[in-house]
């Protein structure tokens, strides 16, 4: 499982364009480092979109749900720095999803990814579920250009926080489906032909976003632990 740990916390942002220099400074140098500092926080990694929207995509890799809402995490969510202050009201449309990782295909980390977010209709949500589980996401990490394919699932409430009242308050996610790989070509005719919102929404699913990002950075907690 390229995946580290059962959970992920998956961000979804933008920000406003003046402050996007200092934002990847801050988040290179203190936010990344902070947060793989916790507990139970396994991987970080900040993504950069080339087509589609939000400019940013983040993961974060965490061994267990319970990590997102643990006393650890929330005490840095509640006690931000003068920095981590001074840059949230630059924060735009934040999507934050606390979720369970349904599926995880593949091996390692390429330097491209195509993400598309999707909530199913009651009357669709298993077959679904089974289409992607069973018909889909084994087979991907073996086409050209893709490594490794990741199913998540919305599993916990993300609490208001300091943070959260700084930059205003985010919004939820249902379900999303990461796909990671090495040529752009390959990312693009695979959501043409297999996976885009057209063939999820012909299965019963009402998609939210998509978008292809590039790897902008990358931080493990053995990393910082060290």
């Amino acid at each position: 499982m390229p995946l580290l740990g059962s959970a992920a916390m998956l961000l979804l942002f933008d920000v406003a364009p003046d402050a996007v220099s200092e934002h990847d400074d801050w988040h290179t140098h203190e936010h990344l480092p902070e947060r793989l500092a916790i507990p139970g926080f396994l991987r970080g990694s900040r993504w950069v979109v080339t087509r589609g929207q939000p400019r940013y995509l983040v993961l974060y890799e965490v061994a267990e749900l319970p990590t997102l809402t643990s006393a650890a995490y929330l005490e840095r969510l509640n006690s931000p720095s003068a920095w981590t202050s001074r840059m949230m009201p630059h924060y735009r449309a934040m999507s934050r999803g606390l979720c369970s990782v349904v599926a995880s295909n593949g091996l390692g980390i390429g330097n491209l990814a195509y993400l598309v977010r999707f909530k199913p209709l009651a009357e669709t949500a298993d077959s679904v579920r089974s289409w992607l589980l069973e018909e889909v996401i084994p087979h991907l990490p073996a086409r050209r250009g893709v490594g490794s394919a990741h199913l998540l699932q919305s599993a916990a409430t993300a609490q208001m926080t300091n943070e959260q009242r700084i930059r205003g308050a985010d919004s939820g996610m249902d379900s999303a489906l990461l796909v990671m790989g090495y040529e752009v070509d390959a990312l693009s005719d695979l959501v043409r032909d297999v996976l885009g919102p057209q063939h999820l929404e012909r299965r019963g699913a009402s998609v939210a976003a998509d978008g292809q990002y590039r790897l902008d950075y990358i931080l493990t907690h053995a990393e910082v632990d060290a």
